[in-house]
């Protein structure tokens, strides 16, 4: 019987959490590949590592996705069985609530393995390789997107280019036609030969031995033909290449030595999501005690606005302690700790069942 009563609990708890990660995921991914489609369209990422920028992106974002889905799901299916009565039922069995802890252990514990996997390993080098292939990405002109043969527009809407051939590496060109619009003058460029040039998030194509042509758009002979040996074309800005000493982007076990507070504000942070996942896990089951006709939303709405405020106490604390306005001993435990002892004294709570109460008998003496 026990061990029936976990499997099915366990399997009601997983089916819950799994449909809210993916509502979670689907609403995350779309948030996510606009910000990486709106770097590609202003030039700063190259057009040819979208979906690569948009893989590492996410595991980024899984450390804070993953605690929200867990505690909604978790809040879904408790509310679920107090809603269809089966946990009054349970109740009295004297299966009361502190008995859900184990399938809730099974279902927190893997979900808390992986948001710890993804906030202090997988994210910081999802970080720093999302960086190294903008930064050499946005040295060739290939990886851009330029292909030989092909009227290309330039990333950022700065133009259209067509080169006859390419070097293998994307930086050298030859046989260059280059059309830009600024305004009412129009701009036609020609050269031999091309190469791209980078000066930190600046990037300049340097034609050799060609003309160009400068005139207006509507009516009118304002023309101008100039004969070059050299002319730069400045492209759109890449994205700004990032220090590689960065807090964010070192590797956790670099941290642990880093005396600097930045560090050890982003090592605080990076421990922060599954303690959280732990603590909302272990809240979702008072949390989601209600009555049969009681909404179930209303219990949403309030894990929900919890996660938001520990998050947002999360973010605050890592930027004091980068500032240096907390001591760094304190670090996140101010909230961590006091955090995880109220999930368990809420829960531990909650799941106190009352003794029954026997009727008392009273004798009565004979007339």
């Amino acid at each position: 019987m026990p061990k029936k009563l976990d499997a099915y609990l366990f399997r009601e708890f997983a089916q819950a959490t799994f449909a809210t990660l993916v509502v979670l995921m689907i609403v995350s991914l779309g948030g996510v590949f606009a910000d990486v489609l709106g770097d590609v369209a202003r030039g700063r990422v190259p057009a040819g590592m979208m979906l690569a920028q948009l893989g590492l992106q996410i595991l980024n974002y899984l450390p804070l996705i993953l605690p929200l889905g867990l505690m909604l799901g978790l809040l879904l299916a408790v509310g679920r069985l107090y809603r269809d009565s089966e946990m009054p039922v349970l109740t009295a069995i004297g299966v009361g609530p502190r008995r859900l802890l184990r399938p809730v252990l099974m279902l927190a514990l893997p979900v808390v393995g992986v948001i710890a996997l993804c906030s202090l390993w997988l994210g910081p080098w999802a970080r720093d390789h999302s960086q190294k292939m903008i930064d050499t990405g946005n040295r060739s002109l290939l990886v851009a997107g330029l292909e030989p043969g092909r009227f290309i527009e330039l990333p950022g809407g700065g133009g259209v280019v067509y080169v006859g051939s390419m070097s293998n590496d994307g930086t050298a060109l030859t046989r260059v036609f280059v059309y830009r619009q600024n305004d009412e003058r129009l701009d036609v460029t020609t050269a031999r030969t091309g190469k791209l040039n980078v000066d930190g998030e600046q990037r300049f194509l340097t034609l050799g031995q060609g003309f160009e042509v400068e005139g207006p758009l509507g009516a009118g002979r304002d023309y101008r033909l100039m004969r070059y040996a050299s002319n730069d074309l400045r492209l759109p800005d890449a994205k700004g290449k990032s220090d590689e000493n960065d807090p964010e982007r070192l590797p956790t076990r670099a941290l642990l030595g880093d005396p600097r507070p930045e560090a050890t504000a982003q090592l605080h942070f990076r421990l922060g999501p599954p303690l959280l996942a732990l603590a909302f896990a272990l809240l979702a089951v008072p949390l989601g005690r209600s009555s049969p006709r009681q909404t179930r939303y209303g219990r949403v709405m309030l894990g929900f606005l919890a996660y938001m405020v520990g998050m947002n106490l999360m973010w605050m604390g890592t930027d004091w302690l980068a500032k240096g306005k907390i001591p760094l001993a304190a670090g996140l435990w101010w909230l961590l700790l006091p955090l995880l002892a109220f999930a368990t004294w809420a829960y531990l709570r909650d799941g106190r069942m009352r003794k029954a109460r026997l009727p008392r008998l009273v004798a009565r003496t004979p007339r």
